[in-house]
């Protein structure tokens, strides 16, 4: 199997793009004190997005909840965490998502990514 060749042909798919976020610790030069700050790990990264399940209608007297899951598929060699924030623009819009246990392969990997938010 030609691994290059079948990655080549994957990522000619990936039209959108994504920023990773983490939390880290980041010191505050005046206080001396450390606190867990969401930084980018890896900026603008090509990706492809597809939704998994249709979204499930959360409508309330108050609200309408959104939440349904999107799968992720990105380079190989990015590291992700469950838990990270993710941003992906497809499109011209941009929609946040938190990612889940990313499952790698030699050509990409799958990340599932769960969108919640209010309409």
């Amino acid at each position: 199997m030609n691994v290059a060749r079948y990655r080549r042909a994957i990522e000619r798919l990936y039209t959108d793009r994504c920023t990773i976020y983490r939390y880290q610790a980041v010191k505050d030069p005046d206080t001396k004190e450390t606190k867990q700050v969401l930084q980018p790990v890896h900026v603008d990264r090509p990706c492809r997005i597809s939704q998994r399940a249709l979204g499930t209608n959360g409508q309330t007297e108050a609200q309408n909840d959104i939440r349904y899951e999107t799968k992720l598929f990105i380079a190989p060699e990015l590291e992700i965490r469950q838990g990270d924030s993710i941003e992906v623009t497809r499109g011209g819009v941009m929609r946040r998502y938190t990612a889940g246990e990313p499952f790698v392969y030699s050509t990409h990997q799958e990340v599932s990514l769960q969108r919640k938010g209010w309409a």
